[in-house]
């Protein structure tokens, strides 16, 4: 899918959001995407990305932006650069914006994504039977608050 960058901004029934960094947008009620923000907040030193839980109001817009399922989060989403990036994709790209080691990833992508998001499809499809269900949503510390997009 070619994407317009930025076409969010055209799109009246998305709100407007800080999109200057990278944002990642998470179903913020499994306890498996909770714990890839937790991780990513751990090793994103430089708090190169914004957080967005898929159940806000932002978050279920963007995800009927780009026409995927709003009730079910079988996609991380990663906007970087005015372009969102999907399942395999987003996530090696996700992994490579923190430096060293981590980018090391990158060496997936030459796998096709044919090949690599039927794993991600798998993992998404049980991600509650693999970690559970949280009761809330994931509630950050108060120095990563600022991380996060309401």
């Amino acid at each position: 899918m070619r994407q317009q960058p930025h076409g969010y901004r055209n799109d009246a029934s998305v709100p407007d959001f800080p999109d200057d960094r990278p944002v990642i947008v998470f179903d913020g009620e499994c306890i498996f995407c909770s714990g890839w923000v937790r991780f990513m907040l751990r090793h994103d030193r430089q708090g190169r990305y914004r957080y967005l839980t898929a159940q806000s109001p932002l978050g279920r817009a963007l995800y009927r932006h780009y026409g995927l399922d709003d009730r079910n989060y079988e996609s991380n989403i990663l906007i970087e650069n005015g372009i969102a990036r999907f399942k395999s994709d987003g996530s090696i790209r996700t992994l490579a914006g923190l430096g060293l080691p981590w980018s090391l990833v990158n060496i997936c992508r030459i796998l096709p994504a044919a090949l690599r998001d039927p794993l991600y499809d798998l993992v998404a499809r049980n991600r509650y039977r693999i970690a559970g269900r949280r009761q809330t949503c994931m509630v950050p510390s108060a120095e990563e608050r600022g991380r996060f997009i309401a």
